[in-house]
C-alpha cells in the first residue's frame, strides 16, 4: 500500500509521514520544493501543488489511499482526479468548524473540501481539530525569542488547543485502520486554558520569565493586518470570544491520553530560544 501525503511538509504533515514510516508503509509525500523538504529516508518525496490540478496525476498514480491538506478552490479537480487513479479512501485535514459553517470563515472553507471529498464517491474521514498548539509559532514566539513577551487580546479567555502530533495520530488511525470510512472527528486538546496560563506554561518549561501583554481589539486588529495577514481572517480571530471547555480529545480515536500544552511546548523547545 502507498498513501499520498500531500500538505507533507507542514506542521500535521511531517508528523503523518513519520507515523506511515514507522507503520512500514509506502510513503509518497507530495510538496511544491522537493529540495527543501527535509523529509526522513525512505519517503518518496514528489513535486505537485493542490493549487495546480494539472501536477497532481503524477503523484496520484499507484496510491491507494490519501492524505488531503484542506485547499477549497481545487479540491473537486483533486477528488477526480484521484478517483481516476483509482485512490480508495481521502482522509481529510478539517477542523472543528466545519460544524458550524454558513458564512464562517473557517467553517466555509472546510466544509468546502469536505463536500467536494464526500461527493467523490470514494471512502473518506473528516478529521476535525480545533485551534492548533502549533499556531503559537506564528503568533507568540517571534516576540518570545526577542522580547520575552507574548501580545495577543482576550487574555482570560480559554481555548483547549491540540497537538499537531495528536492531530496526526487520529489521520493515521483513519489512513490505516478500518472503522472510520464516513466519519468525521471533531475533537481538542486535554485542557482548557486562558492565554494567561498558557504563557505561564511556557515561561516554567522554557525556565525563564514570559510577560504577556494584554492587546485592545484594534490593537490586535493593527498588529496582525500589519503582519500580513487577511482581512477577512482578522475578522474572524476577532470576533466576541467563547470559551472553549474539555471535550472529546483524540484519545476517542487513538486509545492514547492526548498530549498537553507543556509537553508541546517542551517538544518546540528550539523554536522558542532567544534571538541572537
Amino acid at each position: 500500500m502507498t498513501v499520498l501525503v500531500t500538505g507533507a511538509t507542514g506542521n500535521v504533515g511531517r508528523h503523518v509521514v513519520r507515523g506511515l514510516l514507522a507503520a512500514g508503509v509506502g510513503v509518497r509525500a507530495m510538496t511544491r520544493a522537493p529540495e527543501k523538504a527535509a523529509l526522513p529516508a525512505g519517503v518518496e518525496v514528489v513535486r505537485g501543488d493542490l493549487a495546480d490540478p494539472a501536477s497532481l496525476d503524477a503523484a496520484l498514480a499507484g496510491v491507494d489511499r490519501a492524505y488531503l491538506f484542506p485547499l477549497p478552490g481545487t479540491a473537486e479537480e483533486f477528488t477526480a482526479r484521484a478517483a481516476k487513479a483509482r485512490v480508495r479512501r481521502i482522509v481529510v485535514l478539517s477542523s472543528v468548524s466545519a460544524e458550524y459553517a454558513d458564512g464562517d470563515y473557517s467553517g466555509d472553507h472546510h466544509t468546502a473540501v469536505e463536500r467536494a471529498v464526500e461527493a467523490s464517491g470514494l471512502e473518506w474521514t473528516h478529521v476535525r481539530p480545533g485551534e492548533f498548539m502549533a499556531n503559537v509559532l506564528n503568533w507568540w514566539a517571534p516576540s518570545i525569542r526577542a522580547e520575552n513577551v507574548v501580545r495577543a487580546p482576550f487574555g482570560g479567555t480559554r481555548s483547549a488547543p491540540v497537538h499537531e502530533a495528536d492531530i496526526a495520530d487520529v489521520a493515521l488511525a483513519a489512513l490505516l485502520e478500518d472503522g472510520h470510512v464516513g466519519k468525521a472527528y471533531s475533537f481538542a486538546g486535554p485542557q482548557s486554558l486562558t492565554k494567561y496560563e498558557q504563557v505561564r506554561d511556557l515561561g516554567e518549561v522554557l525556565g525563564r520569565a514570559i510577560r504577556f501583554q494584554e492587546l485592545a481589539v484594534e490593537e490586535a486588529r493593527a498588529l496582525w493586518l500589519g503582519q500580513g495577514m487577511p482581512a477577512e481572517a482578522v475578522d474572524w480571530l476577532l470576533q466576541d470570544p467563547v470559551d472553549v471547555p474539555v471535550g472529546p480529545t483524540a484519545e476517542q480515536v487513538t486509545g492514547r491520553p492526548a498530549r498537553t500544552f507543556a509537553q508541546w511546548v517542551a517538544d518546540h523547545r528550539a523554536d522558542f530560544q532567544p534571538s541572537r
